[in-house]
């Protein structure tokens, strides 16, 4: 009924004026985020919702919200939804995605072992990373991400106890910590940190590397407004594994 309200908020706040439809689609979004009738972290109507209350096309929905998203009005999470982004001045939202959903685009099987889930006393180091106290209390998981059983990522994750309570409480033998922590704590900013290392002997055994092998690490923080919810480690096997970017231009 509220994405429903949404919708018809959003057709009349459509301008008439002679202009690509997809551009007074976007006109008409920013104009509700901008007059506060749509909240930060607010889930939007679907792609089909608005296809269908607006009488456009889909091709024309999706470029408004892509382009949209782009432009740092909104978010969308794969498999979550569309939600309006909190205002920022200089931040760019990092693209992070669900590594289930990366394994099953390539048509392949994602499993993962749960190796420690736990609620422990943060060290100095994990306490500056979520924005926290030494020793304050903080939620701990290590997990081993397979694709087809071939194990691809290493993930040790401390999280905010205070935006995901119910952290510890998940089966992340059927969804993942990214399903539960963009729905706990919608995702607004995050940033990455990228280098190769020397993988422990423990490391080199979780991730079946051979002794000349090198990982592939992912220091990531992710920020729901202003708070920090999780801070990552992510190895990956380096000869098995790439990262990949893409950005493009309009002249």
């Amino acid at each position: 009924m509220a994405e429903q309200q949404t919708v018809l908020q959003l057709a009349a706040a459509m301008s008439d004026a002679p202009a690509p439809i997809y551009q007074r689609v976007k006109q008409a979004i920013v104009n509700q985020i901008r007059a506060g009738h749509w909240q930060p972290h607010q889930r939007v109507p679907s792609e089909s919702e608005l296809v269908t209350e607006l009488g456009v096309s889909r091709m024309t929905i999706n470029r408004a919200l892509r382009e949209l998203t782009s432009e740092g009005f909104l978010i969308r999470m794969q498999g979550v939804g569309t939600f309006v982004a909190e205002a920022k001045a200089h931040t760019a939202l990092l693209e992070v995605h669900n590594i289930a959903d990366e394994i099953a685009a390539r048509g392949h099987r994602h499993s993962s072992k749960i190796l420690e889930l736990k609620a422990r006393a943060a060290s100095e180091e994990e306490a500056t990373a979520l924005g926290i106290q030494p020793g304050q209390r903080l939620f701990y998981s290590q997990i081993v991400h397979y694709e087809n059983d071939v194990p691809v990522q290493v993930e040790d994750r401390c999280v905010n106890p205070l935006v995901a309570p119910d952290y510890l409480k998940q089966d992340f033998d059927r969804v993942t910590p990214y399903t539960y922590l963009t729905q706990a704590a919608p995702l607004t900013a995050g940033e990455h940190i990228v280098e190769a290392v020397i993988p422990t002997l423990r490391e080199r055994e979780l991730l079946q590397l051979e002794d000349h092998e090198p990982g592939l690490l992912i220091h990531r923080r992710t920020w729901s407004g202003k708070t920090v919810v999780t801070s990552a480690r992510l190895l990956y096997p380096g000869s098995r594994y790439q990262l990949f970017g893409r950005f493009t231009s309009e002249v």
